[in-house]
């Protein structure tokens, strides 16, 4: 993750972007809502019988359609992430003007969707006894939801940063890059990355092969033995450290992520809490959790943020997941309608896309195109913004509908070409 700050080029921050998948599949008077992250689960969310299970799968709906809200938002502050990045050299002491320095916190949202994803991964097995329905199910259906779009991404990828503009100081990518990254090994074996954002996928894919006995932890010894199960080890790694601030490399970020990750899973205990817990003000509770951390990194600047970033990621985490159980619970109603809007939720549908595309994008119109007509600067920042932000949510949005969607309403190759033939 260090690495993403300390040589830009190289791999930048970014989430994994998600995208949620939905759909509801009605069997008796049983409702099942499924959703999917782009490195996440689906949720099947059962409602109860009768007239309550109407209201009440209406309701889990709306507040799924909410954290694909959340992932849509964070997928678009990735984008101006690297909009900002790139354009202003010098990161984290960034030659950028000091009010844009709300968009230095990339990382963050690389954290975000992390928890997001350890919550959408656990809904369903926190409604089933925390129990995933089986490993090789469970890996089937994450590979095919996950892997088609990446390889299209991946291949897109190659080619700009081959012909057009290489995606890392070090140089294009190799035959190396091709066996590393199509095998989502990036985060095990260093090789010239063919796009700065795919190391989240391969931190993600490694902690989707532990899920399985994250679970089977949470089921046989409660939260508070997993949580610490994941995270003591982290810490003391981290006390060990000189200065005790340990300096990321290039690969093996999955073990330092784990926590937050696993901070989503236990918070997803909230889908079948009692009234009493689940109507506490969790809003509240991730506002209060989050403010030491936000005051202490803008009280000791973006230098000392982003060196300390391996401390941030954990303490930010438990208010992340406290505010994915505010939305879940469908508090506050004003966010909740705000991350349900037409055009927020629509957003959220191809975040994955938006996450996997943008970034070879936003680096051909920042050195190649902006140099053109502008100045260092803010003029290449705001033509940046006005060319490289629409084209990537466009493109986005095309890229989902040949490679992304398709494999997300059907979960079979011969599902997929019946699809294909009948809408051919």
């Amino acid at each position: 993750m260090a690495r993403a700050y300390r040589r830009p080029h190289g791999a930048a921050p970014a989430e994994a972007a998600v995208c949620g998948e939905r759909g509801a599949q009605r069997k008796g008077r049983t409702i099942s809502v499924n959703s999917s992250h782009p490195v996440s689960s689906s949720l099947d969310l059962a409602a109860p019988m009768g007239q309550e299970a109407k209201a009440s799968g209406t309701q889990d709906r709306r507040q799924l359609v909410g954290l694909d809200g959340l992932r849509g938002l964070a997928a678009l502050y990735v984008v101006l992430f690297h909009c900002w990045l790139y354009t202003f050299p010098g990161f984290p002491d960034s030659s950028a003007p000091p009010w844009l320095e709300g968009l230095m916190f990339g990382r963050l949202a690389v954290v975000f969707f992390l928890v997001l994803s350890g919550f959408s991964l656990a809904v369903s097995p926190a409604r089933h006894g925390w129990r995933s329905g089986g490993v090789g199910r469970f890996l089937r259906r994450r590979a095919w939801r996950i892997l088609p779009p990446y390889w299209a991404a991946l291949a897109m990828s190659l080619i700009i940063s081959w012909f057009i503009v290489p995606a890392s100081h070090s140089g294009p990518p190799t035959g190396t890059s091709i066996l590393v990254y199509g095998l989502v090994a990036q985060d095990m074996v260093t090789a010239p990355t063919p796009n700065g954002a795919f190391w989240s996928i391969g931190v993600e894919a490694e902690l989707y092969l532990l899920f399985p006995l994250l679970l089977f932890v949470r089921r046989r010894v409660g939260a508070a033995v997993l949580v610490a199960c994941v995270t003591v080890p982290v810490i003391l790694r981290g006390l060990a450290a000189a200065n005790a601030s340990p300096v990321e490399g290039d690969n093996w970020l999955a073990p330092h992520l784990a926590p937050v990750f696993v901070a989503g899973l236990v918070g997803a205990a909230v889908v079948t809490a009692s009234d009493r817990v689940r109507r506490l003000p969790w809003g509240w509770f991730a506002v209060l959790a989050a403010l030491p951390v936000l005051a202490l990194g803008v009280t000791q600047g973006s230098v000392w943020t982003v060196k300390h970033y391996f401390w941030i990621d954990i303490a930010i985490a438990p208010a992340m997941s406290m505010l994915l159980a505010a939305v879940a619970t469908g508090r506050p109603a004003i966010l909740v309608r705000l991350l349900t809007a037409r055009p927020i939720r629509s957003l959220g549908s191809f975040s994955y896309s938006l996450y996997l595309i943008h970034l070879p994008i936003v680096m051909t119109v920042v050195r190649r195109v902006a140099p053109r007509f502008f100045s260092p600067g803010l003029p290449v920042f705001w033509f940046t913004l006005s060319v490289a932000l629409p084209v990537s949510v466009l493109g986005a949005w095309l890229f989902s509908k040949i490679f992304e969607m398709p494999f997300k309403r059907n979960r079979s190759w011969r599902s997929l070409i019946e699809a294909l033939s009948r809408g051919a």
